[in-house]
């Protein structure tokens, strides 16, 4: 038997390799971008697995197959597709009771949701040498943290940081590094170190892979179902948990969130978990300007999509405001223009 791709222009096995994931408890993940699977005699889908960017997912084998060692096989079909396609660093969602296949291969697990999931990487020494870089950067005193995708910084980020920095001795300020926007990581992170430059015991990190990731969190980047985002944002919190052990820190700050249902989502994953940790979760209400308008990177990227900069250009700190009106703007301006959504679910 091999494996072999399954495209999902092929609705009919794709919905065999549905059913097969439901006949062991796993809901088929929407966000895919390869799948594979081995057959039967028959042509009937006996062991599956798929994968997204740098995370392979959605695996299964059908109980009447179990101990053939079909599931080492798809694992390894996928490890080589994806290395194919230059993701070396991956990351796997599986269920506790699937782990060991993995740590078998060379996988260690970083994180679990405890009765959900299990997360796993192929570096030993990954998300132990990201903790160790963190701690490093330790301050005395009471530490706190922020992690935003400022996609821009805007005013009411700017509120929410010099609020941590007034009321702590030091404010580690996690910035997505991900590139899923029009507004590139290297912009959004010059734009908030600019922003921040004039608040000493603030230090910016990058999240890397390991906070609000497509291998974390794809459900931040890419609509999903409500059980599926609070799943994800509870591993995303336990990854949190670590860092924030590694640098001490005591407290979370986060905006209130009334238009995202993502964000929503995952600031209520936040304060029901993070307690239990020691760490308070604080929510601030979101900023809003003397006439009532609620400061909003989304409103700021629709207004840059609509030609309209001026109109919100209160709710910019004026390094934000100045990129915006360069010509080194020009092609990121183009990217918001292009696209058809620039507001975050």
């Amino acid at each position: 038997m091999s494996v072999s791709q399954v495209y999902k222009s092929d609705k009919r096995t794709m919905a065999k390799i549905r059913a097969l994931l439901e006949r062991v408890d796993i809901t088929l993940d929407e966000h895919l971008d390869y799948s594979c699977a081995i057959f039967d005699e028959e042509g009937e889908p006996i062991a599956t697995g798929s994968a997204f960017g740098s995370t392979l997912r959605c695996f299964a084998v059908d109980p009447a197959h179990q101990g053939e060692g079909l599931l080492n096989e798809v694992i390894t079909h996928l490890m080589e597709d994806r290395m194919a396609r230059g993701f070396f660093h991956l990351f796997v969602y599986t269920k506790p009771g699937s782990a060991r296949f993995f740590k078998d291969l060379g996988f260690s697990e970083i994180a679990e949701v405890p009765g959900f999931l299990v997360f796993l990487e192929n570096r030993r020494d990954g998300f132990s040498g990201y903790l160790k870089k963190l701690e490093s950067k330790k301050r005395p005193g009471q530490a706190a943290a922020i992690v935003m995708n400022a996609n821009p910084f805007t005013l009411g980020h700017r509120y929410l940081v010099e609020t941590a920095a007034k009321e702590n001795d030091a404010v580690h300020l996690f910035l997505l590094s991900e590139d899923a926007g029009p507004i590139p990581a290297r912009v959004r992170h010059r734009l908030v170190r600019e922003g921040v430059a004039d608040l000493p015991n603030v230090v910016c990190h990058e999240t890397g892979e390991y906070l609000i990731s497509s291998a974390t969190f794809p459900g931040y980047f890419l609509k999903s179902e409500e059980k599926i985002l609070r799943t994800q944002a509870r591993l995303d919190t336990a990854l949190f948990v670590r860092i924030a052990q590694a640098l001490d820190v005591t407290v979370r700050y986060v905006g209130s969130e009334p238009r995202s249902v993502v964000t929503g989502i995952y600031n209520e994953v936040l304060l029901e978990s993070l307690p239990a940790h020691g760490i308070q979760c604080r929510i601030l209400p979101r900023k809003e300007l003397p006439d009532g308008r609620i400061i909003s990177a989304s409103s700021v990227r629709q207004a840059i999509h609509d030609d309209r900069l001026d109109d919100v250009a209160d709710m910019l700190p004026e390094t934000t405001l100045a990129f915006f009106r360069s010509p080194e703007a020009a092609p990121v301006v183009a990217a918001i223009r292009r696209e058809q959504d620039v507001i975050h679910y």
